[in-house]
């Protein structure tokens, strides 16, 4: 009797090894042969899967993205989380995530150069801002009744300090480790907080005003 193929178990784990041999060699040198052979397969079945390396790329955003959002999802029983224990699986805080971060860093060199990866690169990074207000939405109570004008600030801060924290620790992972990574952004989320606490309580005015001094 043949062997029942799950294709789409199959693309996953080819993407997973993709993402691995982009963060061990570099985009330039995750060729096609490379992955294939890391892979265990020939470039045939590559082929059967994937029309060129960018798609197999592409594919490895897709699943690190959607692993990020598992690890961000909490089961409907489990209360109001901690913020910091909860984005803490966001980080590169082990060899898997260190590998998905190095990944991310290394894809974030390619995107000026091609549009199709921009467009990726818009799409994953609205992604993020989804995950990361969901998860802010859900372990500060004070977050819904805080006005627009200071939940959108906090949010991009948050996300480009993530992206920043993930780009050192991918560099210089002797510099980052866990208890680090971890300490940086329990203050950060502090000092987050802080802000938006003490902008919330201003009146509008008084609040466009000193966002106008801090420009």
């Amino acid at each position: 009797m043949p062997k029942i193929v799950n294709h789409a178990e199959r693309r996953d784990e080819i993407a997973l090894v993709a993402c691995r041999v982009v963060a061990t060699h570099g985009f330039d040198q995750a060729s096609m042969v490379r992955i294939a052979r890391e892979a265990g397969y020939t470039t045939g079945m590559l082929a059967h899967y994937f029309d060129s390396k960018q798609d197999i790329i592409i594919a490895a955003l897709r699943l690190i993205l959607r692993r990020i959002e598992e690890r961000l999802t909490l089961p409907p029983d489990a209360g109001r989380p901690d913020l910091l224990t909860l984005l803490t699986e966001a980080l590169p805080v082990d060899a898997h995530r260190r590998i998905e971060c190095a990944f991310w860093t290394t894809f974030w060199g390619q995107v000026s150069a091609d549009k199709r990866l921009k467009r990726i690169n818009a799409w994953v990074h609205r992604e993020y801002l989804r995950l990361f207000e969901r998860c802010l939405s859900q372990c500060w109570p004070e977050w819904s009744q805080w006005p627009a004008a200071t939940r959108e600030p906090v949010l991009r801060s948050l996300v480009t300090f993530i992206n920043g924290l993930t780009a050192s620790a991918a560099a210089n992972a002797g510099d980052w480790p866990a208890a680090v990574q971890i300490e940086q952004l329990r203050l950060q989320l502090a000092l987050l907080y802080a802000w938006a606490t003490d902008s919330a309580r201003r009146p509008p005015a008084r609040a466009a005003a000193a966002a106008a001094t801090r420009a």
